[in-house]
């Protein structure tokens, strides 16, 4: 018989723990989440919430002891304390050994390319003059990033040209925190592909999606994906590759681009649920969600091929910073083919994630048109 009273630990209560929960709920698990916020996404509808740091060491250690497995809904945490209680005999999904190599932007292109998997060519940065040194080797423009820590485009930005790399430096703490330069990828798309590996070692692979972004923040996720058949083909084995390459248990997502020949080269890694992947919940038959909880607590992970074209778009704050007012629900949802996802969110910003929309047609196209008409209908923003 299996024990439906396990219980699951995530650290951080965003809006994918919460999602996460949701599943983990129906499937009847006690759920703890650590995260500092008191009024977390997550907080409404945890068993327990240990409202502490991130880095807090002792807060890692009390979450363990009160639960069976740990998780995690994004990278940015303590993965020394996490290798520690899973070295004490507390199973942490994916491991906190995946999580330190992929924290680390270098350490993660090197474990991929060791292995064989395309990535733009990159090399690691120290002072300004290794910038001019990535310049002449890659040209211009070429990308700067912080090494670790960056999201949403945050801890990344373009050198355009020689005369911009003691602004760009500056822009990235002038040295005050690791840093790369990339070659520019003059890409024809933006990909990504989640895939899950099982407790018993089975990778499943998901749909090819491709993401349009704005101000570097995932503007509308679009699946299936309008490549070429031997671009889906590449993409895919890419995904699966990258979970041969960490050999763990749960999600990840690999983002990608796609260049004008068709070739694949790796972006990015992340072992978690992802932004791109929301619309799992409308558009396969098991959602990223559901995968990664039936994966860290032993269960098969089913099916999670596509049901039909799907379209998701994020809806950002705007306006100004304060409390979260939301107009349009009724409007956007004379569509009965458009699902609304708040995040629960009290505090409105400009650019912050608060909400998603997901609609689903017979047509890509017609998924298309319907998150527009609901898009223009709802508003976010902060009073």
């Amino acid at each position: 018989m299996y024990p439906l009273s396990k219980k699951i630990g995530i650290v951080g209560g965003g809006q994918l723990g919460k999602m996460m929960i949701l599943d983990a709920k129906r499937l009847g698990f006690y759920v703890v989440v650590l995260d500092p916020s008191e009024n977390c996404p997550a907080h409404s509808i945890c068993d327990k919430h240990i409202v502490k740091s991130f880095d807090d060491i002792e807060a890692y250690r009390e979450l363990a002891s009160c639960v069976d497995v740990i998780t995690y809904e994004f990278e940015h945490i303590n993965s020394k304390i996490l290798q520690e209680i899973e070295n004490s005999g507390h199973p942490v999904y994916p491991s906190p050994h995946s999580l330190e190599i992929i924290q680390d932007k270098k350490i993660q292109k090197d474990t991929i390319v060791k292995h064989g998997i395309k990535t733009p060519e990159y090399i690691a940065i120290n002072n300004v003059e290794d910038i001019k040194v990535a310049g002449e080797r890659f040209g211009y423009p070429l990308m700067l990033k912080a090494r670790k820590g960056g999201y949403d485009g945050k801890g990344n930005t373009v050198v355009r040209n020689i005369d911009s790399i003691d602004k760009s430096y500056k822009k990235l703490g002038s040295g005050n925190i690791p840093l790369i330069a990339e070659k520019f990828c003059s890409f024809e798309k933006e990909i990504s592909v989640l895939a899950c590996r099982d407790i018993q070692g089975q990778i499943y692979v998901y749909p090819v999606a491709e993401n349009i972004h704005i101000d570097s923040i995932l503007d509308e996720t679009l699946v299936p994906a309008s490549i070429t058949e031997e671009s889906r083909v590449k993409a895919m084995e890419m995904a699966h590759s990258v979970m041969e390459v960490f050999s763990d248990v749960g999600m990840f997502c690999t983002e990608m681009f796609v260049t004008a020949d068709g070739e694949i080269l790796l972006n990015e890694v992340a072992p978690r649920p992802h932004n791109s992947g929301h619309y799992t919940i409308e558009g396969c038959y098991t959602s990223q969600y559901e995968a990664h909880i039936r994966s860290i607590v032993g269960l098969p992970i089913g099916d999670v091929s596509l049901r039909c074209p799907t379209v998701m778009k994020n809806i950002l704050g705007s306006g100004i910073e304060g409390v979260s007012k939301i107009t349009g629900i009724d409007k956007m949802y004379r569509d009965p083919f458009v699902k609304l996802h708040l995040y629960g969110k009290n505090i409105s910003k400009p650019k912050r994630k608060m909400a998603h929309i997901t609609a689903i047609g017979k047509t890509l196209e017609e998924a298309q048109t319907r998150v527009k008409n609901a898009y223009n209908e709802i508003e976010i923003k902060g009073e």
